[in-house]
């Protein structure tokens, strides 16, 4: 870790040195033979700071420099000069960001990141066990009610399955309950919905193949829970779920096929056009 951080000081102080002043830019502080110029402090201080908060800024900058380049002397004296050669690494650092530059730019303009319900539902098949699920989901509707509420039958008779309407739901729940949540077509962690109800169960998966409608008291509030549907852990992780998991893993593949294409008609022109030659390596037999 320390020399990670020396070698990132020391970076900083090469590209530092390489910065220009006009001859007559002032200097407003100095470490050994580091200068820090009145250039160096613009822009700095936020537009309409006052001049007390000014005054705080520039001088707090002035000590973080001060104290960067104490940090750098400190390693120039104890490193020794091949520990200081960065020029190597720079030059790999420099390549990375430009070969990233246009690979990002590439992407940016070939790639195609439109995905098919029908490429989702295959690539679900055909990878069936990367979808095993690792908790118990659920779909389910909950409205709390006040305790003593008149409004329970009717809620009771929305969450039967037999003629549940999410639009029933949403008018009566905005009028009567207090709070309510319409999970009837979508699948969530029992976990989840266990943190927003009250109930108390000591194994989940027997909870969850005994009970379809659950309605109880614990005061103030009334409690009534339909669970339309359920998978256990361990079992295949529902589409749904993994729908927009599936679409970042075919454009990601997309990308690196896009990528190594690239790289290969980039070399297989190269070699068409005799662009480079090998040179023995003195290891030759």
């Amino acid at each position: 870790m320390i020399k990670n951080l020396l070698l990132v000081v020391c970076i900083l102080g090469l590209l530092s040195c390489k910065s220009r002043h006009n001859s007559d830019d002032r200097i407003i502080a100095t470490v050994y033979d580091y200068e820090l110029f009145a250039s160096d402090l613009k822009d700095i201080v936020p537009k309409g700071t006052n001049t007390k908060d000014s005054s705080m800024v520039v001088q707090g900058f002035i000590d973080s420099w001060i104290r960067k380049y104490l940090i750098i002397h400190q390693a120039e004296y104890n490193l020794l000069p091949e520990q200081m050669d960065f020029e190597q690494k720079l030059d790999d650092y420099r390549n990375s960001l430009i070969t990233y530059a246009y690979e990002s730019e590439l992407i940016r303009q070939k790639l195609d990141t439109l995905v098919s319900e029908t490429e989702i539902r295959d690539y679900y098949s055909h990878n069936r066990a990367d979808f095993e699920l690792k908790y118990n989901v659920v779909k389910a509707v909950y409205v709390v009610l006040p305790i003593d509420s008149k409004r329970k039958k009717l809620f009771r008779d929305i969450l039967d399955t037999r003629h549940f309407s999410s639009d029933s739901l949403e008018y009566n729940a905005g009028r009567f309950a207090l709070s309510y949540y319409n999970g009837y077509n979508s699948w969530i962690r029992f976990d989840d919905l266990l943190s927003q109800v009250p109930i108390k169960t000591y194994n989940q998966e027997v909870f969850l193949r005994d009970n379809r409608f659950i309605e109880f008291d614990d005061k103030p509030f009334s409690y009534l829970i339909l669970i339309k549907d359920f998978l256990i852990a361990e079992s295949m992780s529902p589409i749904e779920m993994e729908t927009e998991n599936i679409r970042n893993i075919i454009i990601n593949k997309r990308k690196r096929e896009l990528i190594s294409k690239m790289h290969q008609e980039i070399y297989t022109k190269a070699v068409k056009e005799n662009v480079f030659k090998i040179y023995a390596t003195g290891n030759e037999k």
